[in-house]
């Protein structure tokens, strides 16, 4: 019996965070474990605990000390969603002061394949440095999916998982 792959799922604090907990149903139903990793802007949104409960994984927020084990099994996909200006912008210019910074800057370098779903104001992904950096990440091989594409409800993450199915199966 194969192990069912393991999706690192990278939230930041945009308002399709709040209802993350979808997401993750939908992603455990879909056949992978996840793994949470939460920007500090984002974390008090979330029931952390709930979502621990839900995953079997500690949701993660912080770096974890010298010597102590890694909480999480190695990925085989990265997504994140939502992410905002903020994150894109620091993340193409390897910027690593968050934990949730810190895995895509890891997992870019390790070569996983991650998936990003920005959640962006119109004011911001009109600001000048927003469109070369998404193209720095995309070059890189970050597949950045187009405009606002978490949806509304009911179908608010269709995208994400029609997208992680197509890694999984490739």
């Amino acid at each position: 019996m194969t192990e069912r792959p393991v999706l690192y799922l990278v939230v930041c604090a945009a308002g399709p965070a709040e209802h993350i907990d979808e997401l993750v149903d939908l992603l455990i139903a879909d056949g992978w474990r996840v793994c949470m990793i939460v920007s500090p802007t984002a974390a008090p949104w979330l029931d952390r605990a709930a979502l621990q409960e839900k995953t079997g994984y500690l949701v993660r927020v912080e770096w974890r000390m010298p010597g102590d084990p890694e909480p999480h099994p190695p990925a085989d996909v990265v997504v994140a969603a939502p992410v905002t200006f903020n994150t894109v912008t620091k993340w193409a210019l390897g910027i690593n002061d968050t934990l949730a910074l810190g895995v895509l800057n890891e997992s870019l370098g390790a070569g996983l394949p991650i998936l990003a779903f920005p959640h962006v104001k119109a004011e911001l992904a009109a600001h000048p440095a927003y469109a070369s950096h998404v193209a720095v990440l995309r070059a890189a091989g970050v597949a950045v999916a187009h405009g606002k594409t978490i949806s509304p409800a009911p179908d608010r993450w269709s995208a994400v998982i029609e997208e992680a199915r197509t890694v999984r199966h490739s």
